[in-house]
């Protein structure tokens, strides 16, 4: 069993910038793929980025340029770096991780941007 917690996130004013973190527990931890997803009211769960548990990290065209997923396999995390924020990416984050055909959610952070 993995467990994920969050931290990070709130309000910033638009162009700004936040940080996630998200911390994995369990014996398979340094195993998972491991990444974040987002879902805005009224709107699909999306995928922001994931990092393989080698380093190889995917963006969303959206966070492209923007956003910056990091991983430390020593302390099981994984962190989001999200710059110049725009509006359109307030919603509810979530951290996802992924090991064969188990996936795990974190409770999910929000994230507000003002315009």
């Amino acid at each position: 069993q993995v467990q994920l917690v969050e931290s990070g996130g709130g309000l910033v004013q638009a162009g700004g910038s936040l940080s996630l973190t998200c911390a994995a527990s369990g014996s398979t931890a340094s195993s998972l793929a491991m990444g974040w997803y987002r879902q805005a009211p009224g709107k699909q769960r999306e995928l922001v980025a994931v990092v393989g548990s080698k380093g190889s990290p995917a963006y969303a065209n959206s966070a492209k340029g923007r956003f910056t997923i990091s991983r430390d396999n020593a302390k099981n995390t994984v962190a989001l770096q999200m710059n110049s924020l725009l509006p359109e990416d307030t919603a509810v984050y979530y951290c996802h991780a992924q090991i064969g055909l188990n996936v795990y959610w974190g409770q999910g952070t929000q994230v507000t941007v003002s315009s």
